[in-house]
């Protein structure tokens, strides 16, 4: 095993935060090489967030890739630019760490799982319901059978709208909102099922003028997916722009024996009243004004602290992930929302042809 882990971070917003605060937890395990932004004030504002130091700036991912020391590039960027970027890592010989969705396409996608395979590398999806520590608890009850078979899942993740502009249109991010953000239920789904599953038939917004609210959007701003599983299990997947109030991440689980219900963002110690507003409550919190639970550690609560933690390991020991945090898994998850965007356009169940 190596003493540190040389990692190169592609990207210095939203998402590069959330992974820099869990590489920031672990630096006896990980040291941080490079920074890459075109926009260099954006690397130093984040260095400075965690306390990074030793590390070269790049405004080229291209550069970074090509000079950059490194054991694990992580990829933090816009989808549109994953399919790129991982391929210039992949040819200079590096693991990879790949944002959701894995690409914008099927057809990237198999590129990248068929060159990883080639060279002996591994991609590690970073699906961060699964680092969660509530949702890691929930399943541990689930799988104890105290509560009997399970039987149905509902799972959403939802908020009021992207933060990136990016989002806006389909060739730079592969659809709206079910690749966005019901990728989570989604890809936890496929993870706890073992990508087994059987059908599927959805129904989304379609873009544009038919969405409920975000009219200027080319991609949907509501989905929802009906999925049956080949054990028998029946899950309803959701994701929509149109939620006020914060981000959502609801996963109730129905069984035989009894239910069990996840709130991954609303689930607070704290409880507070503020007539000004507080600074921050929670992600995509509309006001802070009266009433809030704020949350005490979100990016450790939504799994992020875990999952980094997870993917320094594998890759200083040059191992797999964990099924749901593959590459292959987030392929599969691209495929099913392929065929999530396919049923909703034709009206029509869709058979898992496998």
């Amino acid at each position: 095993m190596k003493e540190k882990l040389k990692v190169l971070l592609i990207g210095a917003a939203f998402s590069a935060d959330l992974h820099m605060d869990g590489y920031a937890r672990m630096l006896d395990k990980v040291e941080i090489v490079g920074i890459a932004d075109r926009d260099l004030s954006r690397v130093s504002a984040l260095a400075d967030r965690y306390g990074i130091t030793g590390y070269t700036p790049y405004d080229s991912f291209e550069r970074a890739i090509a000079e950059a020391e490194c054991d694990l590039v992580d990829i933090c960027m816009p989808n549109f630019l994953h399919h790129e970027i991982a391929m210039l890592a992949l040819d200079k010989g590096r693991h990879i760490v790949c944002e959701k969705p894995l690409a914008t396409t099927v057809e990237d996608g198999e590129e990248m799982i068929a060159t990883a395979k080639k060279k002996g590398l591994h991609i590690y999806y970073a699906e961060d319901w699964l680092g969660s520590p509530a949702m890691n608890k929930a399943l541990n009850i689930i799988n104890s059978g105290k509560l009997g078979k399970l039987l149905y899942v509902r799972a959403r993740e939802c908020h009021n709208g992207s933060h990136s502009p990016f989002a806006q249109k389909i060739a730079l991010c592969g659809g709206g909102c079910m690749i966005h953000l019901g990728v989570h239920p989604v890809g936890f789904m496929l993870a706890m099922k073992n990508n087994e599953w059987d059908s599927v038939v959805a129904m989304t917004s379609g873009g544009l003028n038919n969405n409920l609210k975000h009219t200027s959007m080319e991609g949907e701003d509501f989905a929802a997916a009906i999925m049956r599983f080949k054990d028998g299990t029946f899950a309803v997947m959701e994701g929509n722009y149109v939620t006020q109030g914060g981000m959502e991440d609801y996963i109730d689980f129905y069984c035989s024996e009894g239910c069990l219900h996840v709130d991954l963002t609303f689930s607070s110690a704290l409880r507070a009243f503020s007539i000004p507003g507080l600074e921050y409550t929670v992600e995509k919190a509309d006001i802070t004004t009266g009433w809030s639970n704020p949350a005490v550690d979100e990016k450790y609560n939504l799994g992020y602290v875990a999952e980094i933690a997870h993917f320094v390991d594998c890759a200083a020991n040059d191992s797999e992930a964990r099924i749901g945090l593959r590459g292959v898994d987030g392929l599969e998850a691209l495929k099913v929302i392929n065929k999530i965007y396919q049923s909703a356009k034709e009206g029509v169940l869709i058979k898992n042809e496998k």
